[in-house]
């Protein structure tokens, strides 16, 4: 395995000319790297461009766009495109360090850009006019790659990735759509594992699962399953969950005879007061109430 720990490094290992030790735009055509496994020690991003048809080593399907691929990459991951080698031969690679984005508006939130933790599976798929989206994005960087190094230059650096990032987030969630069944079928597979995992009773004593649980089920990562989930329902995991919780305990106070406390201990609210209050509020009715309705 390759680690590569900064981006000069990384012009060095790719035969790119440095033109500023945090930031880096390389053509991968130009490279002749024969690793099956590279590490950076930075952020990388990828955008893959004619990947054969019959390529499925980034998770692309008949409902995707195949004009190109984008993978992102956060610091300390270790890449592996397939066995022929660690980085695809057409597309380009975007290197920038994290110390780049020093007091700069993308330091508060680059973690918002879930992606980064995607697993490479669960790429990012573009059309034509995606792709050429992008490129401009890329362009950009380039240009001001150019420019005499100033102290305007990380900030305009970082405000071209920042936006190309946008994109990326809008794409993704075009992707979204766009796997719309595939989505769905997901959903009722996660519907009936929360489900049993509820009635279970694993919920006793307040212990919520953790998105890893359910993500490592559904063979999606943590991230990608948080992201699908939340914008498909509307919900994070854990309002999910506590609706799941709700509808659950509507049926048992209908068709079983056992109290508000013990279904509240079974499904594992806080208290019975908690359930009773919250019951209450999204209902209009108290358990008992709604019981003997």
């Amino acid at each position: 395995m390759l680690n590569i720990k900064n981006v000069c490094e990384c012009n060095r290992c790719l035969g790119n000319k440095t033109l500023h030790p945090q930031v880096s735009i390389i053509n991968l055509e130009t490279t002749d790297l024969l690793q099956y496994a590279i590490k950076f020690d930075f952020y990388a991003i990828l955008l893959i461009k004619e990947c054969a048809d019959d390529c499925c080593c980034c998770g692309r399907k008949y409902y995707d766009y195949s004009y190109a691929t984008m993978l992102f990459l956060k610091p300390d991951e270790i890449f592996r495109m397939d066995e022929s080698g660690a980085l695809p031969d057409k597309g380009w690679l975007l290197a920038f360090h994290p110390e780049l984005l020093f007091q700069t508006s993308l330091k508060k939130h680059i973690k918002n850009y879930t992606f980064f933790s995607y697993r490479k599976e669960e790429a990012l798929h573009l059309s034509e006019r995606e792709t050429s989206t992008i490129i401009c994005c890329l362009e950009n960087i380039k240009e001001e790659l150019y420019h005499p190094i100033d102290t305007h230059t990380a900030t305009i650096l970082s405000h071209h990735i920042e936006l190309m990032l946008d994109y990326c987030t809008r794409f993704y969630e075009r992707q979204f759509i766009t796997r719309e069944d595939k989505n769905g079928t997901i959903l009722m597979k996660f519907e009936e594992l929360s489900h049993n995992y509820i009635i279970s009773g694993k919920l006793q004593g307040s212990k919520q699962p953790l998105s890893e649980y359910f993500a490592c089920s559904l063979n999606l990562s943590a991230a990608y399953f948080n992201d699908l989930l939340k914008f498909e329902t509307g919900k994070t995991l854990k309002e999910y969950i506590q609706l799941k919780q709700l509808e659950i305990a509507k049926h048992m106070l209908l068709k079983t005879e056992k109290s508000p406390s013990v279904i509240a201990q079974q499904l594992g609210f806080t208290s019975v007061q908690y359930f009773s209050s919250l019951f209450k509020k999204l209902t209009r009715c108290t358990p008992n109430e709604y019981k003997y309705s």
